[in-house]
């Protein structure tokens, strides 16, 4: 390789660090809650003073410039039928079991109003309807969290939207044969960084859902490029330090955010695949879905039962509930979904 570590020998090599990743921004997500669900601020956490983000938001763009990665190896791979079961069955049943358990479980336990009366009420009804149809996060429970700095029981499944967008995104660009030229996903990426670039330059003050809209996909279509290109795209600690000192200088001015969504989207990708991160142990059972499903409703419930616990006992506590969970959301609903797209895999292959 003459010292060039690119992508596909990366992949040849058959070992990454996905997992581990993965595993290690869903708990960042719940340490970045710990300060906002007690407070209902998220603006004095130091890393939003200091990037206009807080840790969460970071950890979620890393999930999505992975997100990107793999999904356009699964469609290369694989093709469109089985890409489309295979992001239905990782993303629906976790969904729905999260939202059954967050909605008829923990709601009926910790509401105000008699269980008979929590059961039979229409807005818990239209709850579970709006989360599984929209993915609706703002919603509260009836009786429950009423007391809380945040109402809502599922803050964390918005994001979800934006990744289905960009799972269909993808979807339609590879049916169309455009993932087979891969300059014109290159010119995607560079008109998505563009438009940030302008958003920032001419309208800095634009909405977040604005924001967001560009922010999440240019992250996901930089990892996509990133696989596309695997054959020349090369992973150095290096070039993650640049981008990194390119995006501090750049602090204050309408490039900042543009430079720092594109280190982090390679940086995140050099932790998974790159030299040396690759060997680090992989968990295994991918919990990772389940803590930034459940992270949330947890830190909340916690909250509601005991405000007066300080901050560190309720994350600390928070983490280990949350992981237990995810466990048994892992073996119980995602890990047999996931069998089920094994065989449908082996029984497409086989017609």
């Amino acid at each position: 390789m003459s010292g060039r570590w690119t992508v596909e020998a990366a992949l040849a090599g058959g070992r990454n660090s996905f997992g581990l990743t993965r595993l290690l921004l869903a708990l960042a997500v719940v340490v970045s809650h710990a300060g906002s669900v007690p407070t209902g601020r998220h603006t004095d956490e130091p890393l939003t003073l200091l990037t206009g983000f807080t840790l969460g938001e970071h950890a979620v763009n890393g999930f999505f410039a992975i997100s990107g990665f793999l999904v356009a190896m699964s469609f290369v791979r694989r093709g469109w039928r089985d890409y489309a079961l295979a992001r239905a069955l990782r993303i629906i049943p976790g969904l729905v079991g999260a939202v059954l358990v967050v909605s008829l479980l923990l709601g009926a336990a910790l509401t105000s109003l008699p269980v008979s009366g929590y059961l039979t009420s229409g807005k818990l009804w239209i709850f579970i309807a709006q989360v599984l149809t929209s993915l609706k996060s703002a919603g509260d429970l009836p009786g429950v969290f009423q007391d809380n700095p945040y109402r809502f029981a599922m803050g964390t499944v918005w994001t979800l939207k934006y990744e289905i967008y960009c799972y269909i995104g993808l979807g339609l660009a590879g049916a169309a044969g455009l993932l087979g030229r891969r300059k014109v996903v290159l010119a995607a990426l560079a008109a998505l960084f563009v438009a940030i670039l302008a958003l920032d330059a001419f309208a800095p003050q634009a909405g977040k859902a604005v924001q967001t809209s560009l922010r999440l996909p240019f992250l996901f279509a930089a990892g996509t490029a990133l696989y596309l290109w695997r054959d020349r795209a090369v992973l150095d600690w290096r070039i993650v330090a640049i981008l990194a000192v390119m995006t501090v200088l750049a602090q204050g001015t309408f490039a900042c955010k543009a430079l720092l969504f594109l280190a982090e989207a390679y940086g995140v990708l050099t932790l998974a695949l790159g030299p040396g991160t690759r060997r680090l142990p992989e968990p295994s059972a991918d919990l990772s879905y389940g803590i930034y499903l459940y992270g949330w409703p947890v830190q909340q419930a916690l909250y509601a039962l005991a405000p007066q616990m300080s901050m560190g006992a309720q994350l600390g506590l928070s983490l280990v509930l949350t992981v237990l969970i995810a466990a048994l959301s892992w073996f119980l609903i995602e890990k047999p979904a996931l069998d089920l797209k094994a065989r449908a895999f082996r029984w497409t292959s086989a017609r």
